[in-house]
């Protein structure tokens, strides 16, 4: 199929053959091998968080915020899991991406590695769809080859990555110095950066719950912003139920693009388009309608979704 024949049969949830996974995930890591781990990106742009394999709210985000290529994105990582339709967001975004190589990026989530797919839904979906586990190991590839991070330049400059902050990163040009080409380590800088969590309670570095990455207070956010001669960071990573959320005086935002999470969470959803004029847009949406829903004959445990 011709890479937009290949865009509309993901789009409508139909399944790729492995061979043309193959060659789509081939095509986009010739691309993600030139790319930055923290990319240098203009205004206008929209900014979209954590997916989670809900097809049919990703197709009601770009109707909501415009299709490519009049629209700029930025996707901030979690594109499985949880959700009915791993293979076929994930494989979707990245044949927009070879479609329209300056037009969509992609950063790599905390769900973008071979540990957690195998919990959380993505490699057991990958098997009820195709009896192997191949169509995983070619996704994996391609995780293991997505940007860190990204800074956008505009009236303000604002820095993107998955979750958070790290202790073990002071400066972003320490970031662009990582060996990210491999799958993500349990510690250090690259987990801290898609693990970590904004705490509005909080002051310095704590531990996070998660298991990884940290917490980290609004005077570690404003050193960071200080040393990086930033206006604030814009990550994903957590859901928040009205689409997105400021933290530490608009310093730190949280936006989240799955909306009723899991199915059953109810939230909202937003698309964050930061505009040449520095005056910002929320796009707010709710769940795609239930007609346009399909449900596989054999659904995720009900674990994926806790």
């Amino acid at each position: 199929m011709k890479p937009d024949d290949i865009s509309e049969a993901l789009r409508r949830g139909d399944k790729l053959k492995e061979q043309e996974v193959k060659g789509l995930c081939l095509k986009v890591k010739e691309l993600l091998n030139n790319e930055p781990n923290v990319l240098n990106l203009e205004v206008p742009i929209s900014v979209c968080g954590d997916i989670h394999g809900q097809l049919p709210d990703l197709t009601e985000l770009f109707a909501i915020g415009g299709e490519l290529p009049w629209q700029t994105y930025l996707f901030l990582g979690d594109y499985v899991d949880r959700g009915y339709h791993s293979t076929e967001v994930f494989l979707f975004l990245i044949s927009l991406k070879v479609r329209y190589p300056s037009r969509i990026y992609l950063l790599r989530g905390n769900h973008e590695t071979k540990e957690i797919t195998q919990v959380y839904g993505f490699y057991d979906e990958v098997l009820r769809k195709y009896g192997s586990n191949n169509v995983w190991k070619e996704c994996l590839q391609v995780f293991d080859m997505l940007p860190i991070g990204a800074l956008i330049g505009g009236k303000n400059n604002v820095f993107c990555v998955h979750g958070g902050l790290s202790p073990s990163v002071r400066r972003i040009d320490e970031i662009r110095i990582i060996d990210r080409f491999h799958d993500v380590p349990h510690h250090g800088a690259i987990s801290d950066l898609l693990w970590s969590d904004p705490e509005d309670s909080k002051k310095g570095w704590e531990n996070s719950p998660r298991g990884a990455g940290f917490l980290f207070g609004s005077d570690v956010a404003d050193r960071f912003r200080e040393d990086n001669d930033l206006d604030y960071v814009t990550r994903a990573h957590q859901l928040v139920l009205e689409g997105y959320k400021w933290h530490f005086r608009q310093t730190v935002l949280t936006v989240w693009s799955a909306p009723n999470y899991c199915y059953r969470c109810g939230n909202l959803a937003s698309i964050y388009e930061i505009s040449e004029s520095g005056v910002d847009i929320f796009s707010i949406f709710d769940a795609a309608p239930a007609e346009v829903r399909t449900i596989p004959e054999k659904v995720p445990p009900s674990e994926y979704f806790l």
